[in-house]
């Protein structure tokens, strides 16, 4: 009973061939490029220099407040750009406000920036077993070829010309997965630099808001 479910799986499995697991893997290597380019602009349109835009906020906020601080930020988007305009929003709300804001907006603004990225993760993850199984497939058929009745040089050709096919195969699995892992893990750490460096940001313009008098506070008790 074994035996007989073995061979119908092997015949269905030769009769499939291991062509389409080829166009499958081509299809998921065009969709990684799409995602990787995609991210890849994002990346680059929403790109800040954290250093000069701390100094600038920073000193904006010296000069005028959190209203001259809002216009130096008009403009500027991205993680760096959404979480110091909710920072500033809730300026007046104190400081213990601003440090729930904060953590808030880059726990949404990362949620922006990991879009489309698991499928990267997936790719590299699931590919090179996808290439395995058009492998086994074709070597299903390789050895199928030895009960062809061909012999001699003609029936090495075929055998040899069907192993040579399916670990073409397992060479595209590869190939789609490694430049999705690598661009996975470059993404994945620059929005972890990025974070860091808005966190960074935001801690500033906490620690002038901590130094700033709170004269409301006098309004209060006076009634």
């Amino acid at each position: 009973m074994l035996a007989s479910l073995t061979d119908n799986l092997a015949q269905f499995l030769e009769s499939l061939g291991a062509d389409w697991v080829l166009w499958l893997l081509l299809g998921l290597l065009l969709l990684a490029i799409v995602v990787m380019v995609e991210r890849g602009l994002y990346f680059t349109r929403h790109r800040v220099d954290a250093n000069a835009l701390s100094k600038q906020v920073i000193q904006a906020v010296r000069e005028g407040g959190p209203e001259k601080a809002r216009e130096r930020l008009q403009g500027v988007g991205g993680m760096t750009g959404g979480v110091l305009s909710a920072a500033l929003d809730a300026w007046d709300d104190g400081v213990e406000a601003v440090e729930e804001v904060v953590l808030a907006a880059i726990a949404r603004e990362r949620t922006l920036y990991d879009r489309w990225l698991p499928i990267l993760g997936t790719l590299g993850n699931s590919a090179p077993f996808i290439g395995l199984f058009g492998t086994v497939i074709g070597i299903l058929t390789a050895f199928s070829a030895l009960g062809s009745g061909l012999e001699g040089a003609e029936l090495k050709g075929k055998v040899m010309g069907q192993i040579g096919e399916a670990l073409v195969a397992t060479a595209v699995g590869l190939g789609v997965a490694i430049p999705s892992v690598v661009a996975f893990n470059v993404f994945k750490n620059r929005i972890r630099v990025m974070a860091s460096e808005t966190e960074g940001i935001a801690r500033l313009l906490l620690a002038h808001l901590k130094s700033r008098p709170r004269p409301h506070h006098h309004d209060k008790g006076a009634h």
